[in-house]
């Protein structure tokens, strides 16, 4: 008997296209197996070789919640660095580690389960609108351009450059219109104008998906124009794939799907659900209700020629992945678990925090401390607090450095240091007579570390001590803080304040009473060691916020209200606390010389600029060069001033730099009414400095910022 050599099966087969295996192993699925595999839990297919598979990791700012890996700084706090290619370092890293996690995992349990994959649902590219949102740590800040360009550095880092396989799958969340509040995401309808949802919210999506190529988009659980996202033709194929191209799978939000039916009332049952969301363009959902595709089926619902085309695309993202091929094609697999918080990752969150770290005020230069310093003070709540190092969707590290350990670590010997606590997080202290305010008063300096942690802001359900399901109620500190930092004055106290946070804190007279304030925000396992190199002046601070500091909640619109009217640097005109792009430096920069290539243009032309940054200070730092644009005479409602690009700059005492910028038609460009991108003729200045441009920043020591305008005839 002849027995024939067995062919191997097209989608075992790497020297196939991916578009050619994908379509091979579907075609062997039976209903019932292509059901099982459109959930995030994927169950195995044996008779085919396929493993269960997980598609839900997380990997916000390390990867999340599988054990041990580096946590970086958390994304706001990432935000703040102004630093793209920092940023691209980062989620290589990460992407590292997880490579490395993933196959040791594989090889030493034979199976990986929920976050233990290589598709990460990060980054959360929604803008943060409104400070009050818990899960506005999660994001870039409240300007699109600043989201888009740090956000698609992520987007690259996570997915590699090989031209074959990606290191891991990026996803893009939430799409879209999504920013709180948390206790209604399952209902509301965020009512937005089409001027704001193509100039504001959905930007920096555009960016990840058209630029940087992102593997992945998950679909929000709010309604937009009275439709839920998942459900959404217009965002998910019109805009999504027809108008932007995407060619990658969306997934839902965890349970949104079953919002459909419960929470939106746009469907009847969860069978309705089902077919409304696959024949929408949502390939993958995750916990819920795709179980019942068969009865869609039966009922004449949903074809299985749309399930197979959802299908096609999570199964394409799988082989991007190399799930199908030996280890020795795929570049990432040999990836050894000497990466995971290797001393290069360290230094790397290290490099992070430290750029993170905003100083926003430095009365009478107090900081950095000098050889004048001899006795120190460190109290607060979150001076020893490992919550408000790690933020949310975070891993953990096997060391973590707390504000005390960093400066215990640092400081010079011959100083004191004593620590008390000093009061608890958002609870009033009881002790009737307390030794920690005599000890502030005789101490040269008392570092105060206050703030919030993940207890009081986070998502739905995780901020055990918030009544608002994670989010705020309130902007300022916690009152028993507030109370305790007005004790520190009132005896005298010299105080360094170090806030924690994942948002805006405003400080309500506080900052007044203080010598300085640092914002830190949720800094990662090397938090404590940069807080503590900024304080003793081993390195200069160069933070800038990615978000504007509001004084109090009377300065914004009611948090359900999603028009951007009065909302963040672009179309507020209310003093702020602390404006967008502010941040304080050791060094004292000089901006001159700003040239325009011409002051007029024709409309389609772009314009080249160029100018001068100077450290005139004795002490070698970083800067984030910032260019604004505003157009003066547009016919529609345009920002008041729009971020139109940036560029950190290192320089030595004494050394200057010149920036080149082109500012592009498509900059020029203002969105209408009807969401449509136009340009007219007409005048526009231009704005560059060390942050947002007006009096605020300067009244708070930013250094002066330069304009000079030009028309388009």
């Amino acid at each position: 008997m002849n027995l024939q050599p067995e062919t191997t099966p097209i989608y075992l087969d790497s020297s196939q296209s991916i578009e050619d295996r994908v379509r091979d192993l579907i075609s062997r699925f039976t209903l019932d197996e292509k059901i099982s595999q459109m959930c995030n839990s994927a169950a195995s297919i044996e008779r085919l070789g396929i493993p269960a598979y997980d598609y839900w990791s997380e990997g916000l700012h390390g990867v999340g919640r599988n054990g041990r890996a580096t946590v970086f700084p958390q994304a706001i706090g990432m935000a703040a660095t102004w630093d793209p290619d920092l940023i691209e370092r980062v989620a290589t890293a990460i992407s590292t580690e997880a490579r490395a996690k993933y196959h040791e995992t594989l090889r030493a349990r034979g199976n990986t389960i929920i976050y233990q994959g290589l598709t990460f649902w990060s980054p959360n590219v929604n803008i943060f609108r409104d400070p009050r949102w818990g899960r506005g740590q999660e994001t870039w800040g409240e300007d699109p351009i600043l989201t888009g360009e740090m956000g698609s550095a992520y987007v690259r880092g996570m997915q590699g450059n090989d031209p074959r396989y990606l290191r891991t799958a990026a996803c893009a969340k939430h799409y879209a219109v999504h920013s709180g509040p948390e206790k209604d995401r399952h209902s509301f309808n965020a009512v937005v104008s089409k001027q704001d949802l193509f100039d504001t919210y959905l930007p920096a999506f555009k960016k990840l998906v058209m630029d940087a190529k992102v593997e992945s988009v998950m679909g929000a659980y709010n309604q937009v124009y009275g439709i839920p996202v998942n459900a959404s033709k217009y965002l998910l194929d019109d805009i999504l794939r027809k108008r932007w191209g995407f060619k990658g799978h969306v997934v839902s939000d965890c349970w949104a799907l079953t919002d459909l039916h419960n929470g939106h009332h746009y469907t009847h049952n969860v069978v309705e659900s089902a077919a409304a969301a696959i024949k929408a363009g949502c390939d993958l959902s995750c916990m819920c209700t795709y179980d019942h595709l068969g009865e869609a089926v039966e009922q004449g619902l949903v074809t299985e020629t749309e399930i197979d085309q959802a299908l096609t695309r999570t199964y394409a993202t799988r082989f991007k992945l190399g799930m199908f091929d030996a280890d020795e094609k795929v570049p990432y697999a040999s990836i050894s678990m000497s990466v995971v918080e290797c001393e290069q990752h360290r230094d790397l969150a290290y490099e992070a925090a430290v750029k993170s770290i905003v100083l926003l005020k430095n009365k009478n230069n107090t900081l950095p401390l000098g050889s004048k310093t001899r006795t120190l003070f460190v109290l607060g709540p979150n001076a020893t607090n490992l919550d408000c190092l790690l933020g949310s969707y975070n891993g953990v590290s096997k060391t973590m450095i707390t504000a005390l350990e960093g400066i215990i670590g640092q400081a010079p010997e011959g100083v004191k240091i004593e620590y008390r606590s000093g009061l608890l997080l958002a609870h009033p202290n009881n002790n009737d007579f307390d030794w920690s305010f005599h000890t502030a008063a005789a101490s040269d300096v008392t570092i105060a570390c206050m703030g919030l942690s993940p207890l009081l802001e986070g998502e739905e359900g995780d901020a055990i001590l918030s009544f608002q399901n994670g989010d705020r109620d309130k902007i300022t500190l916690p009152a028993p803080q507030v109370e305790y930092i007005k004790k520190l004055a009132t005896v005298g106290a010299k105080v360094v304040l170090v806030l924690f946070s994942g948002s805006p804190v405003a400080l309500d007279g506080i900052e007044d009473l203080v010598e300085c304030v640092i914002q830190v925000w949720y800094p990662g396992a090397e938090g404590g060691k940069a807080l503590a190199d900024v304080l003793f002046g081993k390195v200069s601070p160069s933070g800038k916020l990615p978000l504007t500091f509001p004084r109090s909640l009377e300065q914004l619109p009611a948090f359900e209200d999603y028009s951007m009217d009065k909302r963040t640097y672009r179309y507020s005109n209310e003093e702020p606390l602390y404006p967008f792009g502010f941040g304080l430096s050791y060094t004292r920069f000089v901006y001159s010389d700003l040239k325009l290539e011409r002051t007029e243009l024709t409309a389609g032309q772009a314009m080249k600029l160029s100018f001068t940054v100077n450290n005139a200070g004795e002490l070698e730092s970083g800067e984030v060069t910032q260019i604004y644009l505003t157009d003066v005479q547009a016919s529609s409602r345009v920002p008041l001033q729009k971020l139109v690009g940036f560029q950190r700059v290192q320089l030595k005492p004494g050394e200057t730099c010149t920036v080149n910028f082109t500012i592009t038609a498509e900059m020029m460009m203002f969105v209408d009414d009807d969401g449509e991108s136009k340009l007219e003729p007409g005048s526009f200045q231009v704005q560059v400095g060390g942050c947002l441009p007006g009096s605020r920043g300067q009244q708070l020591g930013a250094p002066a910022g330069l304009a000079a305008g030009f028309a388009i005839k």
